[in-house]
Protein backbone atom coordinates (compact mmCIF):
# COMPACT_ATOMS: atom_id res chain seq x y z
CA UNK A 1 0.00 0.00 0.00
CA UNK A 2 1.05 3.85 -0.47
CA UNK A 3 2.14 5.30 2.24
CA UNK A 4 0.47 8.71 2.94
CA UNK A 5 3.65 11.55 2.94
CA UNK A 6 4.28 12.41 7.01
CA UNK A 7 0.88 14.70 7.67
CA UNK A 8 -0.76 15.37 10.46
CA UNK A 9 -4.84 15.00 10.49
CA UNK A 10 -6.94 17.06 12.91
CA UNK A 11 -10.23 15.93 13.43
CA UNK A 12 -13.07 18.39 14.48
CA UNK A 13 -14.86 17.06 17.23
CA UNK A 14 -16.35 19.80 19.35
CA UNK A 15 -19.89 20.46 18.23
CA UNK A 16 -22.91 20.68 20.17
CA UNK A 17 -24.55 18.30 18.53
CA UNK A 18 -27.76 20.11 18.66
CA UNK A 19 -30.21 18.52 16.33
CA UNK A 20 -29.13 15.04 17.39
CA UNK A 21 -29.49 15.40 20.61
CA UNK A 22 -32.98 13.92 20.83
CA UNK A 23 -31.52 10.38 20.36
CA UNK A 24 -27.84 11.45 21.87
CA UNK A 25 -28.01 13.12 24.76
CA UNK A 26 -25.31 11.90 27.06
CA UNK A 27 -22.10 12.02 25.20
CA UNK A 28 -20.70 14.31 22.35
CA UNK A 29 -22.18 13.02 18.76
CA UNK A 30 -18.51 11.76 17.92
CA UNK A 31 -19.22 9.27 20.31
CA UNK A 32 -22.92 8.44 19.06
CA UNK A 33 -22.47 4.37 18.80
CA UNK A 34 -22.71 2.30 15.40
CA UNK A 35 -22.38 -1.35 15.63
CA UNK A 36 -20.78 -1.23 19.04
CA UNK A 37 -18.21 1.19 18.48
CA UNK A 38 -17.93 5.18 18.69
CA UNK A 39 -18.50 6.81 15.57
CA UNK A 40 -15.02 8.76 16.02
CA UNK A 41 -13.56 5.57 15.85
CA UNK A 42 -15.04 4.83 12.22
CA UNK A 43 -12.50 7.94 11.76
CA UNK A 44 -9.48 7.17 13.47
CA UNK A 45 -9.64 3.30 12.25
CA UNK A 46 -9.71 5.37 8.07
CA UNK A 47 -6.44 7.35 9.16
CA UNK A 48 -4.34 4.96 10.68
CA UNK A 49 -5.14 2.31 7.09
CA UNK A 50 -3.62 5.44 5.27
CA UNK A 51 -0.45 5.27 7.26
CA UNK A 52 -1.07 8.50 9.40
CA UNK A 53 1.03 8.59 12.56
CA UNK A 54 -0.66 11.60 14.97
CA UNK A 55 -3.95 13.41 15.02
CA UNK A 56 -5.22 15.76 16.72
CA UNK A 57 -8.81 15.85 18.15
CA UNK A 58 -10.10 19.58 18.17
CA UNK A 59 -12.82 19.12 21.35
CA UNK A 60 -14.76 21.57 22.79
CA UNK A 61 -18.21 20.38 24.38
CA UNK A 62 -18.09 17.23 26.75
CA UNK A 63 -14.18 17.47 25.45
CA UNK A 64 -13.41 14.88 28.63
CA UNK A 65 -15.62 12.12 27.71
CA UNK A 66 -13.34 12.10 24.09
CA UNK A 67 -10.30 11.71 25.95
CA UNK A 68 -11.78 9.31 28.33
CA UNK A 69 -12.85 7.23 25.40
CA UNK A 70 -9.03 7.22 23.41
CA UNK A 71 -6.66 8.36 25.46
CA UNK A 72 -3.31 9.36 23.86
CA UNK A 73 -3.78 6.43 21.14
CA UNK A 74 -5.66 4.34 18.87
CA UNK A 75 -3.93 1.43 17.02
CA UNK A 76 -0.70 2.94 16.29
CA UNK A 77 -2.30 6.69 16.21
CA UNK A 78 -0.50 9.24 18.32
CA UNK A 79 -3.77 11.05 19.52
CA UNK A 80 -2.66 14.75 20.37
CA UNK A 81 -5.72 17.11 22.39
CA UNK A 82 -6.91 20.65 21.61
CA UNK A 83 -9.63 21.95 23.67
CA UNK A 84 -11.80 24.59 23.16
CA UNK A 85 -12.59 26.88 26.49
CA UNK A 86 -15.22 28.75 24.53
CA UNK A 87 -17.23 27.84 20.95
CA UNK A 88 -14.68 28.94 18.47
CA UNK A 89 -16.47 27.47 14.92
CA UNK A 90 -14.63 25.04 12.86
CA UNK A 91 -12.02 27.78 11.60
CA UNK A 92 -11.05 28.53 14.89
CA UNK A 93 -11.41 25.28 16.18
CA UNK A 94 -8.54 24.78 13.49
CA UNK A 95 -6.63 27.95 14.28
CA UNK A 96 -6.06 26.86 17.79
CA UNK A 97 -4.73 23.65 17.28
CA UNK A 98 -2.17 24.99 14.79
CA UNK A 99 0.00 24.80 17.87
CA UNK A 100 0.19 21.12 17.47
CA UNK A 101 1.00 20.81 13.74
CA UNK A 102 3.88 20.20 13.09
CA UNK A 103 3.56 19.40 9.45
CA UNK A 104 3.58 21.53 6.23
CA UNK A 105 0.14 19.95 4.89
CA UNK A 106 -2.55 18.77 7.01
CA UNK A 107 -5.12 17.03 6.55
CA UNK A 108 -8.54 18.19 8.36
CA UNK A 109 -11.91 16.20 8.65
CA UNK A 110 -15.01 16.31 10.37
CA UNK A 111 -16.32 13.91 13.20
CA UNK A 112 -19.76 13.92 12.40
CA UNK A 113 -19.41 12.58 8.82
CA UNK A 114 -17.33 9.66 6.73
CA UNK A 115 -16.86 9.11 3.49
CA UNK A 116 -14.91 5.89 2.23
CA UNK A 117 -12.45 7.56 -0.40
CA UNK A 118 -8.57 6.44 -0.54
CA UNK A 119 -7.18 9.40 1.61
CA UNK A 120 -3.82 8.58 0.41
CA UNK A 121 -4.87 8.69 -3.44
CA UNK A 122 -6.61 12.38 -2.05
CA UNK A 123 -2.98 13.40 -0.46
CA UNK A 124 -1.08 12.12 -4.12
CA UNK A 125 -3.18 14.29 -5.88
CA UNK A 126 -2.82 17.09 -3.67
CA UNK A 127 0.60 16.87 -3.73
CA UNK A 128 1.56 16.30 -7.95
CA UNK A 129 0.67 19.71 -8.01
CA UNK A 130 1.65 23.16 -5.54
CA UNK A 131 -1.96 23.28 -4.41
CA UNK A 132 -3.16 25.06 -1.10
CA UNK A 133 -6.14 24.23 -0.03
CA UNK A 134 -8.51 21.09 -1.79
CA UNK A 135 -11.91 20.01 -0.44
CA UNK A 136 -12.36 16.19 -1.10
CA UNK A 137 -16.20 16.04 -2.55
CA UNK A 138 -18.86 13.79 -2.88
CA UNK A 139 -21.40 12.74 -5.39
CA UNK A 140 -24.94 12.43 -4.28
CA UNK A 141 -28.48 11.85 -5.93
CA UNK A 142 -29.62 15.19 -3.41
CA UNK A 143 -27.78 18.13 -2.09
CA UNK A 144 -31.15 19.91 -0.59
CA UNK A 145 -29.49 19.10 2.83
CA UNK A 146 -26.26 20.09 2.13
CA UNK A 147 -25.69 22.45 -0.77
CA UNK A 148 -23.26 22.11 -3.41
CA UNK A 149 -20.55 23.03 -5.01
CA UNK A 150 -19.46 23.91 -8.38
CA UNK A 151 -16.24 23.29 -10.01
CA UNK A 152 -14.64 24.97 -13.04
CA UNK A 153 -11.62 24.04 -14.78
CA UNK A 154 -8.57 22.18 -13.38
CA UNK A 155 -11.13 21.49 -10.85
CA UNK A 156 -11.16 24.96 -9.47
CA UNK A 157 -14.12 25.47 -6.64
CA UNK A 158 -15.65 28.27 -8.40
CA UNK A 159 -18.38 28.75 -6.06
CA UNK A 160 -20.65 27.56 -3.27
CA UNK A 161 -24.57 27.19 -3.94
CA UNK A 162 -26.62 27.38 -0.47
CA UNK A 163 -29.18 24.40 0.66
CA UNK A 164 -32.10 24.61 -1.54
CA UNK A 165 -35.48 23.10 -1.07
CA UNK A 166 -34.87 21.66 -4.94
CA UNK A 167 -33.93 18.18 -5.32
CA UNK A 168 -31.07 17.11 -7.35
CA UNK A 169 -27.69 15.71 -7.87
CA UNK A 170 -24.65 17.04 -7.19
CA UNK A 171 -21.25 17.58 -5.65
CA UNK A 172 -21.39 18.25 -1.61
CA UNK A 173 -18.76 19.41 0.78
CA UNK A 174 -17.61 16.00 1.83
CA UNK A 175 -16.03 17.27 5.53
CA UNK A 176 -12.53 16.22 4.38
CA UNK A 177 -9.83 18.81 4.03
CA UNK A 178 -6.53 19.01 2.29
CA UNK A 179 -4.26 22.49 3.86
CA UNK A 180 -1.06 24.40 3.76
CA UNK A 181 -0.16 25.09 7.46
CA UNK A 182 0.72 28.41 6.58
CA UNK A 183 -3.12 29.18 5.50
CA UNK A 184 -4.25 27.67 8.58
CA UNK A 185 -2.11 30.37 10.57
CA UNK A 186 -3.95 33.29 8.62
CA UNK A 187 -7.32 32.84 10.33
CA UNK A 188 -7.84 35.31 12.69
CA UNK A 189 -6.99 33.82 16.15
CA UNK A 190 -9.23 33.35 19.21
CA UNK A 191 -12.21 34.34 17.06
CA UNK A 192 -15.03 32.18 16.35
CA UNK A 193 -15.07 31.42 12.90
CA UNK A 194 -16.78 29.07 10.18
CA UNK A 195 -14.53 27.18 7.54
CA UNK A 196 -17.41 26.71 5.46
CA UNK A 197 -18.94 29.91 5.54
CA UNK A 198 -15.71 32.23 6.62
CA UNK A 199 -12.96 30.68 4.95
CA UNK A 200 -13.55 28.48 2.34
CA UNK A 201 -15.35 30.87 0.15
CA UNK A 202 -12.63 33.89 0.38
CA UNK A 203 -10.44 30.99 -1.37
CA UNK A 204 -12.85 30.40 -4.00
CA UNK A 205 -12.33 30.71 -7.83
CA UNK A 206 -8.27 30.88 -7.08
CA UNK A 207 -6.56 28.79 -4.43
CA UNK A 208 -9.10 26.45 -3.11
CA UNK A 209 -9.49 22.78 -5.39
CA UNK A 210 -11.85 19.74 -5.27
CA UNK A 211 -10.80 16.37 -5.39
CA UNK A 212 -13.89 14.78 -6.59
CA UNK A 213 -14.50 10.65 -6.10
CA UNK A 214 -18.24 8.94 -6.28
CA UNK A 215 -17.48 6.60 -3.34
CA UNK A 216 -20.23 6.15 0.06
CA UNK A 217 -20.88 8.95 2.37
CA UNK A 218 -22.41 9.61 4.94
CA UNK A 219 -23.16 11.94 8.28
CA UNK A 220 -24.60 11.56 11.42
CA UNK A 221 -26.20 14.95 12.28
CA UNK A 222 -29.56 14.11 12.36
CA UNK A 223 -31.81 11.79 14.04
CA UNK A 224 -31.96 9.96 10.59
CA UNK A 225 -28.97 10.34 9.07
CA UNK A 226 -27.54 8.75 12.36
CA UNK A 227 -30.17 5.77 12.08
CA UNK A 228 -28.93 5.07 8.50
CA UNK A 229 -25.23 5.10 10.06
CA UNK A 230 -25.50 1.00 10.35
CA UNK A 231 -26.63 0.14 7.80
CA UNK A 232 -23.73 2.08 6.00
CA UNK A 233 -21.01 0.54 7.76
CA UNK A 234 -22.43 -3.09 8.28
CA UNK A 235 -22.75 -2.88 4.35
CA UNK A 236 -18.89 -1.71 4.27
CA UNK A 237 -17.45 -4.56 5.95
CA UNK A 238 -19.56 -7.10 3.94
CA UNK A 239 -17.99 -5.27 0.82
CA UNK A 240 -14.60 -5.23 1.71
Amino acid sequence: MRQTPKITAVILAGGFGTRLRSVVSDRPKVLAEVSGKPFLAYILDQLSSAGLQTVVISTGYMAETIEDCFGDSHGPLHIVYSKEDEPLGTAGALRLALRHLTSETVLVMNGDSFIDADLNAYVSWFFEQERQAALLLARVADTRRFGSVNIGKDNIIVSFEEKSKIAGPGWINAGVYLLKNSLIGGIEQGKCRSLERDFFPKLAGKDLFGYCVERRFIDIGTPQSYAAAEHFFCSASKEA
